[in-house]
């Protein structure tokens, strides 16, 4: 499978949530599904079915967060520099109506849509190997965008 990019930061706080899934969560659920198991008849035992539902949900995220950090490609932004916007540059924007964009380009797990913007969002394939100064269209459900490359850093 391709290794997917992802910060130093995005990989380190999905550590962090994975240990406390396996060290808290999930060892607090297992807990609450035996004492819903105790009180007798399972099929109508809410508490037992709402129980055994966020197991699987917790389990689900376990899974996910493993399958991640296995395929990660961790990117180190911090030793990053130039004016090229790439995995990890926080980039100033404006498209042809004067409007102003400032975001960071950062992986898919990291995104917020709005001021971290994935690598592999239409945004993000369009800017990224642009320079300062050059310009990018963007394909969006609405029609075409453009912008012009104003700033690339890599720090704040």
């Amino acid at each position: 499978m391709e290794k997917k990019p992802i910060s130093r930061e995005g990989f380190d706080n999905l550590l962090k949530e994975l240990k406390d899934l396996k060290e808290v969560q999930r060892p607090e659920i297992l807990e609450t599904v035996q004492w819903a198991r105790s009180l007798g008849d399972l099929s109508e035992n809410a508490d037992y079915s709402a129980a055994k539902e966020k197991q699987r949900q917790i389990d689900s995220r376990i899974r996910f967060i493993e399958n991640v950090i296995e395929n990660a490609s961790v990117i180190d932004v911090d030793s990053l520099s130039g004016n090229r916007v790439v995995f990890g540059a926080r980039v100033v924007a404006e498209d042809e109506d004067g409007n102003k964009m400032q975001c960071r380009i950062l992986s898919d797990i990291e995104s917020d849509g709005r001021t971290v913007i994935s690598c592999t969002s239409p945004v993000g394939r369009a800017m990224i190997g642009r320079c300062v100064g050059d310009t990018c269209i963007v394909k969006l459900p609405s029609g075409e965008k453009e912008y012009e490359i104003l700033e690339v850093k890599f720090k704040e």
